[in-house]
């Protein structure tokens, strides 16, 4: 069976890379909160992942997609067996929608509010990963080795605190709350999975 991350990969870097070439599918496919809430326009709660900002934007998150996923896909397989694409397929999509509900609640009346890319169903990926293996290292700026479970945490404090900060353009509630979303579905879908997770994190040796 054909990677479902691969294919992620595939349809977003080319929706992207048209996108880059035609502004206009950046119009009509990005996340406007003015247009989802007033407009009723609630496709863009979704489309706005295939569109990226520009390649730096592209590149970064479709190679944490594909190296992450390609782990997340192998563990969905071991834990949920011939359901395991259909409940991959919704994290994904459901961290796309709800990592963006905050915004659509703050920004719903701004009409030049506007966000685009896959970072808060990346972040999902990325946080499953790291519920399924705690302990594996995450190469920070893809040099410094760091353990999975202190980046996890290093990485929702610096999402909450710039998101409260405001001191930039970047998505930081999305990148929180699709992290949320993808710690948390293995849990939703088989609640046993947190003393699996309980055991591994705190018998860092009988991992792998």
């Amino acid at each position: 069976m054909a990677s479902i991350t691969l294919m992620l990969v595939i349809i977003i870097s080319l929706t992207s890379i048209l996108a880059f070439s035609n502004r206009e599918v950046i119009k009509q496919f990005q996340f406007n909160a003015f247009k989802v809430y007033h407009k009723k326009q609630y496709y863009r709660m979704l489309t706005h992942a295939l569109v990226h900002a520009n390649w730096e934007h592209l590149v970064v998150n479709m190679i944490v997609l594909w190296s992450f996923g390609m782990a997340v896909e192998h563990n969905f397989q071991l834990n949920f067996g011939g359901y395991s694409s259909y409940y991959y397929i919704a994290m994904f999509v459901g961290s796309v929608i709800l990592s963006s509900t905050w915004s659509l609640i703050k920004e719903r009346n701004d009409i030049y509010y506007n966000a685009v890319g896959a970072s808060g169903a990346v972040s999902a990926v990325l946080f499953a990963a790291i519920f399924f293996n705690p302990w594996d290292n995450i190469y920070f700026f893809g040099v410094l080795p760091m353990p999975g479970i202190i980046f996890g945490v290093l990485y929702l404090y610096y999402s909450f605190y710039m998101s409260r900060k405001k001191l930039d353009n970047i998505g930081h509630d999305a990148h929180f709350l699709g992290a949320v979303v993808g710690f948390c579905t293995p849990m939703i879908i088989r609640p046993s999975l947190f003393l699996d997770f309980i055991n591994l994190l705190f018998s860092p040796s009988i991992h792998g």
